[in-house]
């Protein structure tokens, strides 16, 4: 993998700065990473759908006792105007107005079908005020989710809060001391290591240790330990399988 690139150079010791670089990266990955996974955003994102679901239910909830509401009302007006018709005709037929046995037989079935509609109404009224107060409880438990699942979000909304100001302000120092590192970089290395990094999940440059690469932990072909050991000090050396940086260290075993 090294002979596509340029043979770069660098002094062993600016070489094992990359190390410190790659150790500041994959700090700052972790802090991403982790910003994006905090357990406090499912939850968020949970309890948001829960209280969409909840709205509808409040919505449809208030419709019905509204409707409820009009409906008792309106059969509430005819029980009144039934009732005002029926005390009419009870007082034409206590008061002796009415001679006619026709017109009196008249008078006394409409009271009698006046009483039964009337009763009919109440009935009606009833079942609406029973039906209303189903409804009122059903709504008051939704109310009493949406306190639950307001207050879980919120709850969860300024746990998230703290830790996204933890983690930017780790992620603001970390990014000071990357750019320290870098500045004292050769630009050809520091640019070989960001092309690796990039293309390399995350990982551009890694130590070799007792004869293995840190970074796809492959232990070295004979051939290759034996190259590396007769390589000047200050080439930089690149991984043949999975092409990163080596970085030797006391303990690569050459």
């Amino acid at each position: 993998m090294g002979g596509r690139d340029v043979l770069v150079k660098a002094a062993p010791e600016v070489q094992l700065r990359l190390l410190d670089l790659q150790a500041v990266d994959t700090a700052m990955a972790q802090r991403v990473h982790r910003r994006r996974t905090l357990p406090e955003l499912a939850v968020i994102a949970d309890t948001s759908q829960r209280l969409a679901t909840l709205s509808g239910d409040t919505v449809r909830a208030q419709t019905e006792i509204s409707d409820l509401d009009r409906e008792q009302r309106r059969l509430e007006m005819d029980v009144d105007q039934v009732r005002s018709r029926s005390e009419r005709d009870e007082q034409r037929l206590v008061s002796g107005a009415v001679g006619s046995p026709k017109e009196l037989e008249r008078l006394q079935h409409e009271v009698q079908s006046l009483a039964r509609r009337q009763g009919d109404l109440e009935d009606q009224v009833l079942e609406l005020m029973e039906r209303r107060e189903t409804a009122a409880a059903a709504l008051a438990e939704v109310t009493r989710s949406v306190q639950r699942g307001t207050a879980e979000r919120d709850e969860a909304t300024g746990r998230r809060d703290a830790a996204f100001a933890d983690i930017d302000a780790e992620l603001r120092d970390r990014e000071v001391e990357r750019d320290r590192l870098t500045a004292t970089l050769p630009a050809d290395l520091l640019a070989l290591y960001e092309r690796l990094r990039s293309s390399s999940g995350g990982t551009g440059a890694a130590a070799l240790r007792q004869r293995r690469c840190e970074g796809c932990r492959m232990e070295l072909a004979n051939t290759d330990v034996n190259r590396f050991r007769n390589a000047p000090p200050d080439e930089v050396l690149r991984c043949e399988e999975c092409g990163r940086i080596l970085v030797r260290t006391p303990e690569s075993g050459l």
